[in-house]
């Protein structure tokens, strides 16, 4: 090879490298670069740029002349290696050239240069040599450029990516990790890859710039004056929301504003806001020992939702006029705090409603109640007595509270004494103490009462081994307390006196036989008294006793049980678990899974069974529980009633196995039935509903929670009443009928204000079922939450009949919702009433025509049942009045002419009240009515 000059094609000179011993046979001409560093480079790429001498052209090289040359590599670790063998380099490849010249191109100055590139992976060495071999071809080499290629600097996604090489092959990607830019932290792992022609891949995770920061450009720049970026996560700076601001950049969350503040749990963005005021219009009503406080809400609430309610009880001397709590210096002595026997109803503190009954309060004590407001700020505000109302009272005479404990003493066969202690809370000066005892198998229908001024009484002209009860009260100017719990009590029974050493045989054979002759006397005479008493007892009399007859089984709560054991044996069937054969999980119940399956019992015949099981892992509390739902039902046998199959108790899981019904809950069925049932089907289905509760009435069991999602209903559409563990959660809870477990919208205004739970009560609830069925499993009071359907009961707001309802049906469900439990009618009664409409179906065809889900608003109801039009409810809603601006809008037109005579007529229960109505308002005035 020969370093020559030439001229290129624009007469610039440059520098070759040329061979052309094309006429010679066998050359081998080689030309070597200097030792190039790799400089981290895994891939380098050669571009030759070069010229090529046609064959053709050159006379006489036939057979001699080439056209190709070859490129060789060898790679090194230093730059000494004067001579390199042949046989150490590594061929990259035969470049051939795509455009040869002439000897005329080269007269013309027609330059036809060729470029190839050739890529090599050198990873081995720190450096390499280049070699080019000519094997006989006329050859000049332009220019050789050796370069490798980079991924170059980027940010993306605010992560630096560095200059990065690419990878030794050419499908290779490298991965490098990025860093986060100033004022940023990782969301996720900045990653990307870097290609083999140095191209970056689509970036994975990124950053986020810090709080008070905003990303702009690629960089995290600082929030301005008056805006913040509380998280990493928010998409940019915000405004300051109102009531605060921020005095520097980079504000991360902004300050109040003096008098504002911001709970805890608030979060940035929300406005700063206030302490409440003071609640208002407190008045309180004392009855008894028992106060009702209700109040209205503060005028001002701070700008906040999160209002809240917390009552102080204070005891204050007579004359005291001010409330100094303890320890607050002057005049600290006047008034103490209550003590912990005061009953709050709902609570004392956390109090969302603005109505509280306090009771168990002393009699003829002077009480300060202070109500004080909160919300979320309170207590950063340091704000205290500033959000209270007081009011100062004195509670009146009350009865004395029970007696607690009474005492036998001096028992002989025909007398004994008794003695007790004070009641704890005598609220006043006990007159004298009132004494009722009777036999204990007499049951209270025939006792005795005995009065005394002393606390002790001797009770003579008992008779021998007998169980006597006892009850005690006391009597203040006030009247009569509460009786005291049973005490029982047995007198004694002395040796036969006739019976000893020296007695003759005969006398005592004698003896024995008259004493056996005058017990048979004495059992006939009780029969005949009993069966006389019977027929003397007054009508609520006939019902107790009703309970109590010897034929009448009563059920026994499994509570009372120490042991749960030995009432769920007593009351339900071990069943052996290989005869029980599960299918499938049907549900979830409070203790775990319900399950189908089968049960066969030897000697009876296969039958579907629904199976309980007691999820593992249970609290001794859990199983007792669950125990006696079972306890409960094993008591029940009626076609009405669930039927329990047995119990699975001696291996675990611990198992109910009741009868299986195989259409589910009666309001799901209903709603999924809609309107395919006659009446006559309905009120069949109401029918065995009120046969299964007379039976559990007559059984002196409450339900509780009776409600169609509690009526289970079987392929022949037989109704079974089902679910008996409601009062098991109240008799465990104090408190429940305050809470959410309570079911409002089904429960009795007396159960829900004071726990009344009795049969009347149920009664109330087997209205509501009513509703249900006839609306085809509609939800009672719609989407009312349950404060609202508390007021509006108590407002005396009732349900209206639904869509096609026979009239004689929501009769009786208004019946079953009288106000006086006393009022309303016996499941016995509503049963005759029931048979009554099935064997008469022609009394179930008249019905209201109202459209489904059409009804006037409840408070509207109100107001006509307070004016005595409730009458004309669906009328109005018929045509169009469905509010009291609807109404009013059209005072002047017909429906002043249908109501007036009406509403005037209304009044009947007061005369003077009617006359001087209709003498101050005329008799067409109306409209003046409506607008007051």
């Amino acid at each position: 090879w020969e370093e020559v000059s030439i001229m290129d094609e624009k007469n610039v000179p440059i520098r070759t490298y040329q061979v052309c011993n094309v006429l010679e046979p066998n050359q081998n001409n080689w030309l070597r670069t200097d030792w190039i560093p790799r400089s981290g480079a895994q891939r380098v790429y050669v571009e030759v740029k070069f010229t090529l001498r046609d064959c053709n052209s050159l006379p006489g090289v036939t057979g001699t002349c080439k056209e190709t040359f070859n490129l060789y590599y060898h790679e090194s670790n230093e730059d000494r290696e004067s001579y390199i063998k042949e046989s150490s380099f590594i061929k990259v490849d035969t470049v051939a050239a795509d455009e040869s010249f002439t000897q005329v191109d080269v007269g013309d100055r027609i330059m036809k240069l060729n470029t190839e590139v050739r890529d090599v992976k050198v990873t081995t060495r720190k450096g390499f040599y280049l070699a080019f071999q000519d094997v006989g071809a006329c050859i000049a080499l332009v220019s050789v450029r050796v370069f490798y290629k980079t991924c170059p600097l980027t940010i993306r996604n605010l992560a630096t990516f560095p200059d990065t090489v690419t990878g030794a092959d050419t499908s290779s990607l490298v991965e490098v990790r990025g860093s986060c830019v100033n004022q940023s932290e990782e969301r996720e792992e900045p990653k990307m890859y870097c290609g083999a022609d140095g191209e970056w891949l689509v970036p994975i995770g990124g950053c986020l710039c810090n709080p008070g920061y905003q990303e702009k450009s690629g960089t995290c720049k600082a929030c301005s004056v008056g805006f913040y970026k509380a998280k990493s996560s928010d998409p940019g700076c915000s405004k300051c929301p109102p009531h605060s601001h921020s005095v520097r950049d980079g504000a991360t969350v902004c300050d109040c504003h003096s008098g504002f503040f911001r709970a805890d749990s608030d979060p940035p963005s929300m406005a700063c806001t206030q302490p409440p005021s003071a609640p208002q219009q407190l008045i309180s009503v004392v009855n008894e020992t028992s106060v009702v406080l209700e109040w209205a809400p503060p005028r001002r609430l701070g700008g906040r939702s999160d209002t809240s309610y917390s009552l102080e009880c204070l005891i204050c001397q007579t004359g005291s006029h001010n409330y100094p709590r303890p320890g607050s210096g002057s005049g600290s002595h006047l008034c103490l705090p209550c003590g912990s026997d005061v009953l709050f109803s709902p609570g004392q503190t956390g109090l969302k409603t603005t109505r509280v009954v306090v009771s168990e309060l002393r009699a003829h004590t002077h009480y300060t109640f202070i109500v004080h407001a909160h919300n979320g700020v309170s207590q950063a505000s340091g704000a205290g007595a500033a959000q209270s109302v007081s009011v100062t009272l004195t509670t009146n005479q009350a009865a004395p509270s029970p007696v607690s404990f009474i005492q036998a003493t001096d028992v002989t066969r025909h007398s004994l004494s008794l003695a007790w202690q004070q009641p704890d809370r005598p609220n006043g000066v006990i007159l004298e103490y009132e004494v009722k005892f009777y036999e204990k198998d007499q049951r209270e229908r025939s006792y005795r009462i005995m009065r005394t001024f002393s606390r002790s009484v001797d009770v003579t002209g008992l008779n021998p081994l007998t169980v006597y009860v006892f009850h005690v009260r006391a009597r203040t100017a006030a009247g009569y307390g509460e009786f005291s719990a049973p005490f029982e009590f047995s007198t004694n029974s002395d040796p036969f006196p006739l019976i000893g050493e020296g007695v003759n045989s005969a006398f005592l054979l004698l003896s024995i036989s008259g004493v056996g002759i005058l017990l048979l006397i004495s059992a006939a005479v009780f029969i005949i008294s009993r069966r006389r008493s019977k027929y003397s007892k007054t009508k609520q009399d006939s019902e107790e006793e009703k309970h109590l007859n010897p034929g009448v089984k009563i059920y026994v709560d499994p509570f009372t049980y120490e042991d749960p054991d030995q009432a769920i044996h007593e009351f339900a069937k071990e069943i052996d678990v290989s005869s029980i054969h599960i299918e499938r999980v049907i549900g979830m119940g409070e203790f775990g899974e319900v399950c189908s399956g089968r049960l066969r019992v030897q000697g009876k015949r296969e039958i579907y069974v629904a199976i309980k099981s007691l999820k593992a892992g249970y609290s001794d509390k859990q199983r007792r529980d669950f125990l006696s739902e079972a306890s409960i039902m094993g008591q029940f046998d009626h076609p009405n009633i669930i039927r329990l199959e047995g119990v699975v108790t001696r291996c675990k899981p611990l198992m109910i196995i009741t009868e299986y019904m195989e259409n589910g809950s009666l309001d799901a069925f209903l709603r999924k039935h809609d309107g395919q049932f006659t009446v006559i089907q309905l009120v069949g289905m109401l029918r065995g509903i009120a046969s299964g509760m007379k039976y559990l009435s007559d059984m002196s069991y409450v339900h509780r929670d009776l409600a169609a999602r509690n009526i289970l209903v079987n392929s022949n559409l037989v109704c079974k009443v089902s679910d008996f563990g409601l009062s098991r959660v109240l008799e465990d809870d104090p408190e429940a009928a305050y809470t959410t477990r309570i079911p409002i919208r089904w429960t009795a205004p007396e159960a829900i204000a004071y726990r009344k739970f009795t049969t009347a009560s149920d009664v109330w609830s087997y209205g509501i079922v009513m509703w249900e069925v006839v609306s085809y499993g509609e939800r009672p009071y719609w989407d009312m939450n349950n404060q609202d359907v508390i007021k509006a009961m108590e407002e005396g707001y009732r349900l209206p009949a639904p869509m096609d309802c026979p009239v004689v049906l929501h009769q009786l469900m208004l019946d079953c919702w009288e106000r006086e439990r006393a009022e309303r009618p016996t499941f016995s009664q509503i049963l005759n009433m029931l048979d009554k409409l099935i064997r008469n179906p022609g009394t179930l065809r008249h019905h209201r025509q109202t459209h489904r889900k059409t009804y006037i608003p409840w408070s509207m109801c109100v107001w006509l049942q307070s004016i005595g039009l409730e009458r004309y409810r669906d009328t109005l809603a018929a045509a169009g009045y469905t509010s009291l601006d609807s109404l009013l809008l059209h005072k002047q037109d017909h429906i002043c002419a249908f109501t007036q005579q009406s509403y005037i007529n209304s009044l009947t229960y007061n005369r003077r009240i009617r006359a001087s109505f209709i003498q101050g308002t005329g008799e067409n005035n109306f409209p003046k009515i409506l607008t007051s």
